[in-house]
């Protein structure tokens, strides 16, 4: 069963376990990881978020998979295969701190799904607060180990309404995705 979800006030330390998190992967990987960027909650300053850092890993292909897979392992992660065609998901060993590395092929739609979100509460600290306000409160709805489907599924409709803002921004300001982050 599933942990409960806990939502905590924004680090600033987050940065930071990214930064040393990303250059060690950088390390590993080289050039394989076209792209390796702090994505999720944990990477917009100010925003509240569960404790987990998400990190995306943009690849040319997911073929051969030991290209990511290998330098991953040796860098602490698990593969966690299932049944998700659009990417390669990886954890921390046990006991190792919380994270979540999303391997995607660069320029799918859910890599730039990812980065444009990311800069749009970046850019928008009304809308990434409504976010920790909604997260606060399904939280508290979904308290109970074993519902973190539920909490997922609940924040669906402001996402995906924040995703049409940020399509809106993205042709307004003629948004691209920055430099890789590591």
């Amino acid at each position: 069963m599933s942990e409960a979800v806990v939502v905590v006030p924004y680090e600033e330390g987050w940065r930071s376990l990214f930064a040393d998190l990303g250059r060690r992967l950088r390390g590993e990987l080289g050039g394989v990881a076209l792209r390796i960027d702090h994505v999720g909650s944990t990477s917009v300053p100010g925003l509240d978020a569960k404790p987990v850092i998400d990190v995306q890993v943009s690849v040319a292909s997911f073929e051969p998979l030991d290209d990511f897979r290998l330098p991953l392992e040796r860098a602490g992660f698990v593969h966690r295969p299932g049944a998700e065609l659009t990417k390669r998901y990886f954890r921390e060993r046990p006991g190792g701190r919380r994270t979540h590395i999303h391997v995607r092929r660069a320029g799918s739609f859910n890599e730039q799904f990812a980065l444009l979100s990311r800069d749009y509460l970046r850019c928008h600290p009304d809308r990434a607060a409504a976010y920790a306000a909604l997260k606060h409160g399904l939280a508290a709805t979904f308290s109970a180990p074993g519902q973190r489907y539920g909490y997922v599924n609940a924040k669906g409709p402001f996402i995906w309404e924040t995703m049409q803002l940020a399509d809106e921004w993205a042709g307004e300001v003629g948004w691209e995705p920055g430099p890789s982050d590591a």
